[in-house]
């Protein structure tokens, strides 16, 4: 089984959020092992956090599904069959970690709160695993 981490600042306080990460939670859970990660700030975050990793930045490479299903994948065997993403706080990710990254993941040029991000993530987490496994789930 693969090992995910997700770093990010801030609880998630929507009730309907928390269903949304439950259920794709529950969905990866025969692929992947998520560790949630979560800091009270900036700099709580950047204590939490190792290397390699994921950055999520505005700034970083979009992608489409199926090229993020091949980078994931590729990433998953050079860093040992586990990826760790950072979500970053409300002044995105510092310089010094995004140079430090694995490699710089856009979801979008549209900001979106961490809450938001992480269920985009954990869908597009979802999505790589049925890519990879050749499901009509993407189709």
């Amino acid at each position: 089984m693969f090992k995910v981490k997700i770093s990010s600042v801030g609880r998630s306080r929507e009730p309907w959020l928390k269903i949304a990460l439950e259920e794709y939670e529950k969905r990866l859970s025969h692929q992947l092992e998520i560790e949630w990660r979560i800091a009270k700030d900036d700099a709580d975050l950047l204590e939490k956090i190792t290397t390699p990793l994921i950055a999520l930045d505005a700034q970083g490479e979009q992608v489409s599904s199926e090229h993020l299903a091949k980078k994931l994948s590729s990433l998953l065997i050079t860093q040992g069959s586990r990826l760790h993403f950072l979500i970053g706080g409300p002044n995105g990710i510092p310089k010094k970690i995004l140079e430090q990254s694995a490699w710089i993941w856009s979801l979008s040029r549209l900001t979106f709160t961490h809450q938001m991000t992480r269920l985009i993530l954990l869908e597009q987490l979802y999505r790589w695993v049925q890519i990879e496994s050749g499901t009509a789930y993407h189709k």
